[in-house]
Parts: structure tokens; sequence; C-alpha cells
């Protein structure tokens, strides 16, 4: 299997296919390279080099005790980019991707000038938990539910969890076992401790400051029904603190939008790539912001 080495000696599994101009994608919590297939596949048809990797913890990657968190994540893919040389890198992140992709973006890709955009889809940023300056966030409460299930029941807290994360509870929801099948496949790959870790990474972790920095053209786009990452404190804030964002919302759709509405998602990711951008000449992120809904 394809893997790099970081400095303590983790093992990162990575995909890398196709030649052109690098799209790399950064998987959610619990998943792995493997929930961006569709994503990846429809890219390479049009010509891009695609790239996925597992977090360490996740998939294919060694199950480390510790680094479980965003900042050794961050420094884990800097450490694949620097090896790979990406230049001219498109960044996509889905949920906790979205923030591993504001914090390498912000203190690594950027400042290296590796990266060319970024979009954040469904994402963490700017912060999930609830605290005095976040008050619309979501209660510790929320959290420790999440991590008692994974710590303790993670196979079946897993398989009722992908009910949610792609709105198979919503009436009249067409359900694909398939999906919530590869969803559970994933997780089970990876380690109990990396994704019970991984749940203070992605829901304490304050973004704003990352966000503040990024000086790329970054597309943010959210579900209107993400029963995950709530829409209102998320993609929309998001977008207000980007010095260059596209705020894009798609009324009903779930937090696993790529995988339930692949066909608009990655249509509106494609019109992002292929649109020429030149951040010297852009007026203030107000004025450059709009949403459209899908």
């Amino acid at each position: 299997m394809p893997t790099i080495t970081t400095r303590d000696g983790t093992e990162i599994f990575y995909k890398d296919w196709g030649k052109g101009q690098p799209i790399v994608f950064h998987h959610g919590w619990p998943l792995s390279a493997d929930d961006w297939d569709g994503q990846m596949m429809y890219f390479l048809q049009r010509g891009y080099r695609v790239i996925a990797h597992d977090r360490r913890g996740h998939g294919r990657s060694s199950q480390t005790g510790t680094g479980n968190d965003m900042d050794t994540y961050a420094a884990d893919f800097a450490a694949l980019a620097a090896a790979l040389d990406l230049r001219d890198a498109i960044h996509i992140g889905h949920s906790t991707g979205g923030g591993e992709v504001a914090r390498y973006v912000a203190r690594y890709g950027q400042p290296q000038g590796r990266v060319a955009k970024a979009v954040l889809i469904s994402a963490v940023p700017p912060l999930m938990l609830k605290t005095d300056a976040n008050p619309n966030g979501l209660p510790l409460s929320v959290f420790d539910e999440i991590r008692a299930g994974t710590a303790f029941n993670r196979a079946q807290y897993y398989w009722d969890f992908t009910l949610p994360f792609y709105g198979y509870n919503r009436p009249g929801a067409k359900v694909l076992e398939g999906v919530r099948r590869n969803w559970w496949r994933q997780g089970m790959m990876g380690s109990v401790l990396a994704h019970t870790d991984g749940i203070k990474a992605f829901s304490e972790t304050d973004f704003t400051e990352d966000l503040k920095v990024i000086d790329v053209p970054t597309l943010v786009l959210h579900g209107e029904d993400d029963q995950i990452v709530p829409f209102a404190n998320a993609g929309p804030k998001s977008a207000r603190l980007l010095k260059h964002s596209t705020f894009k919302a798609y009324p009903g759709f779930p937090h696993g939008m790529p995988t339930t509405n692949a066909e608009q998602i990655n249509a509106d990711l494609l019109a992002f790539v292929q649109t020429k951008s030149d951040t010297s000449e852009r007026p203030a992120a107000k004025s450059r912001r709009a949403t459209t809904n899908a």
C-alpha cells in the first residue's frame, strides 16, 4: 500500500491517481479516503490528479495512541504534501475533513505556496461546541453522548449514526443499505481510541483564526437539513470569516450530501475548480459572498 511515515513513525495511507492539477480530498469522522470514491472517479475522468488519505487512526493508517488532534492531523498532511510535492492544489474537506483543510491551508499549505483553492463541505468550522463566545453551538453533553457510544458500543452506534448522517431518518427518504454498510465498514476499520479522541478534535477545536488568515478562494457548501453539523452555526459563519468565499446553501440536503446528492455537489465543485480566480483583484469578502439555493 502507498504510505508515508511521519516524524513520530505513523504510517499514513494515501491514494494518488491520474495527472494534472491535484485535487485533494479530506474525509470526515470516522471514515477513510474511500468515502470520496465517487468524487475521485468523477474528477479523474475529467483530467485531474486526485489524492485522498486516511488520517492517523482511520482506515489503513497507523492506529496511534497519540496525536489524534487537529494540529497533528494538519501536520501529518503537510508531510504527505511535501512527500508528493503538491503544488497548485485544490483541497476539499467534508465535515471533520473541512477542519483539517482549514488548519492545513492556514498553517502549512498557504505559507508554503502549495494551495490554489479550498472547499469546505458540511464542515465543522468555525466551532461546534457551545461556549460563552459561541452561544449557538452544541452543548458538551451532545459530544459526550457520541463519545460514550463510540467508546463502548461502537458497532451498533455507528450503524444507527448512518441514519441522521444521510438524512435517512426523514419521512420519504430513499434508504440505500449499501451506503449505510459502506459507512459502517469504513468506521469499523479505524481505531476506537483514535475515533473517541477525534470527537474532541472536531467538536472543541476553534478554527476562527485559521479561517481569517486563509487568502485563497474558498467555496463553502452546507445542507440546510444537516443533523450532524447544524447549518446556522457552521457554513454561513465560516463564509463570513473567510476573505474570499463563495457560499451555497442546499435546502433539504443532509450532512452526507456528497454521497446522497453527488450529482449536484460534483457539478458545483467542478464549476468552482474550473473558475479562474485572481484574489489580488477581489473586493472585500462581504461583496463577494453569495448564497445560492441549489
